[in-house]
């Protein structure tokens, strides 16, 4: 992969002045400019995180690009994007479908010489064992799209039947990404992994997150339940901030 085409994975450049980074995996349906209300940099005593915001192909400025299919073959894509920038602590946040690809991805990295994330955050999801689960599974093209409506609001927008047309394409395809993966037992992650649950949430309920233990060491597994609905998580809230600065305490990494 050359260059100019790994650059594509990231929205906007990485900079090279900040103590760790957070690499944020977009929801179903959505690219990377879902996370638009989120800061650039979240700070901790120790420096501050930058958040990369990835971008697979096939949505938004990849709309012409052809979907990844799975999300073995996104992790394989996001690994080769990542590498160059896995010179210090770093994790992976993905909320819903989102948190199967953040897995996925760790999960090749583990595969790898390179180094592993200090931690996965995993937010309203059931563990791969366990999955695939929602209702989205199951939708028509007209509910997802009723769904999508939602979303775009929910984001603070109005939604357009033409470019709710070409998100459905991208859902759709997402769906059919999530409904092809589920892993037949545990895999442990070399990694801490943080599991978040919202306390409204409707779609994934906290207690539906009890699989995920399995898939770290005994002491690297850390659950937390945060006040809000599903999609909480798009306004950035500071308790979700705190979590991403607990998991990615750089200096306590780097002291190690």
């Amino acid at each position: 992969m050359s260059p100019s085409q790994r650059d594509k994975m990231f929205l906007r450049p990485l900079k090279d002045d900040c103590a760790g980074r957070l690499f944020c995996f977009p929801y179903s349906g959505l690219g990377a400019s879902m996370y638009n209300r989120w800061p650039r940099r979240i700070p901790t005593e120790s420096g501050d995180i930058e958040v990369c915001l990835l971008q697979p192909p096939g949505r938004e400025n990849r709309l012409r690009e052809p979907h990844y299919g799975t999300y073995e073959a996104l992790a394989e894509l996001v690994v080769t994007s990542l590498a160059p920038y896995l010179d210090r602590p770093f994790a992976l946040f993905g909320h819903c479908g989102g948190a199967l690809a953040a897995f996925a991805t760790a999960l090749r990295l583990a595969e790898t010489d390179l180094p592993d994330a200090t931690c996965v955050f995993v937010s309203s999801q059931v563990a791969p064992h366990e999955g695939p689960y929602g209702r989205f599974l199951s939708m028509t093209d007209e509910e997802l799209s009723v769904e999508l409506a939602d979303l775009t609001r929910a984001m603070g927008g109005e939604p357009h039947p033409d470019i709710l047309a070409l998100s459905l394409r991208v859902l759709r395809a997402d769906v059919t990404a999530n409904q092809r993966y589920r892993l037949d037992e545990p895999i442990v992650l070399p990694s801490d992994v943080r599991a978040i649950g919202w306390h409204d949430d409707r779609e994934i309920r906290p207690e539906q997150m009890a699989g995920w233990p399995a898939y770290a060491e005994p002491g690297r597994y850390h659950h937390t339940v945060l006040p809000g609905t599903h999609h909480e998580f798009l306004r950035a809230p500071e308790a979700l901030q705190r979590e991403f600065a607990i998991g990615l305490h750089t200096q306590e990494r780097q002291n190690r």
